[in-house]
């Protein structure tokens, strides 16, 4: 099979991925093949390549799969042979502590990554457990599929985790793959609410889609204001969800939030330039009257299982920007950029 490798950490643009033609995987007990029709690119794919986030290398990244069930293993049986599924962030977890008997497989200590910890979907075929695997509801294409199971589905549970109420105001900062997946959620499961957006200043992006783009994404999308993160919204934010891979809008969006509020940061890792930006937090301006600050780490089978129905029915159209699978390097260079609207998608060859 064909296979882009990451195989040394290295700056993006130095376009460390390599084109390989390797062994197509064998299934193991419990496990299917499944043949890759589409796998979305991620901000977590830039944390393992520049080495925010240690993978074990070699790796084939990847963790927005959908494809065909080619193959079982023995005594697989959840999915029939030819069965589109979807494969996630979360390719495996202990089964066994706490965290996992209480449907938090996100908080394992032997949480394994699909794309980190074990070989995703940058390729035409991959394995995994039938157990972390999803049935893709018919409603929903393969390119429209692949950005709901990270972007949508991190999304999701982070949405979630605001404790939003119908009527409130959510901030939403950045609005690249998941913030443009999560304000159709809202708008469809919070109707009454407001959606403010903040996007990254202007000068900070040269050609292609920038933040000018991102915002007009927002308005069409149903955005109730669009600025840029610094700026003051017309109102305090009830809660608020950073999706940036920067620390100054995590100051910005306690700093818009109303007494009592929540911000949810829905990232892995963030860049260290601007880690500064954290010395600014002031006690009484931004954390004071039981404002709230909580992270996002991974997703659980339940958010998966949960989203992708939700999804179909809404029905979530994700703006989809189309690469081939060989244009790997250079969609994540656009990705780092942010110069892509919406989500990217690598499309595998037949």
């Amino acid at each position: 099979m064909k296979a882009m490798t990451l195989k040394r950490i290295a700056p993006v643009e130095e376009e460390p991925l390599q084109m390989e033609d390797l062994p197509t995987p064998q299934p193991g007990p419990g496990q299917i093949r499944v043949k890759i029709s589409v796998c979305g690119i991620c901000h977590t794919e830039l944390d393992e390549i520049e080495g925010r986030l240690g993978a074990k290398l070699p790796i084939i990244l990847g963790h927005q799969i959908v494809g065909i069930v080619e193959r079982l293993g023995y005594g697989a049986n959840k999915f029939k042979l030819g069965e589109r599924v979807g494969i996630a962030w979360i390719n495996s977890a202990c089964g066994r502590c706490n965290f996992c008997q209480q449907g938090n497989e996100n908080l394992c200590s032997e949480f394994q990554g699909t794309g980190c910890d074990a070989n995703g979907g940058y390729a035409q075929y991959t394995v995994v457990c039938e157990d972390f695997a999803y049935p893709i509801p018919d409603e929903l294409s393969d390119i429209a599929c692949a950005p709901l199971l990270c972007a949508g589905a991190i999304g999701y549970r982070a949405l979630r985790l605001t404790n939003l109420q119908d009527g409130q105001t959510l901030g939403l900062f950045g609005f690249g793959a998941s913030a443009h997946i999560v304000i159709q959620i809202v708008k469809y499961k919070y109707p009454n609410s407001k959606v403010f957006v903040f996007t990254r200043p202007f000068d900070q992006a040269q050609g292609g889609p920038g933040p000018k783009q991102h915002q007009s994404l927002a308005k069409k999308l149903g955005a109730d204001w669009v600025g840029v993160t610094g700026d003051n919204p017309p109102e305090k934010l009830n809660c608020a969800i950073d999706f940036t891979p920067s620390y100054k809008p995590i100051v910005e969006a306690l700093r818009a939030l109303e007494k009592g509020g929540r911000v949810v940061i829905n990232a892995i890792r963030k860049e260290t330039k601007d880690k500064d930006a954290l010395m600014e937090v002031d006690y009484p301006t931004h954390l004071w009257l039981e404002k709230e600050l909580k992270t996002v780490a991974n997703i659980t089978r339940s958010d998966a299982q949960q989203f992708l129905p939700l999804a179909a029915q809404i029905p979530i159209v994700p703006e989809v920007a189309e690469f081939k699978l060989e244009q790997a390097n250079e969609a994540l260079i656009l990705l780092k950029q942010g110069k892509i609207r919406g989500a990217g998608v690598l499309k595998m060859p037949e």
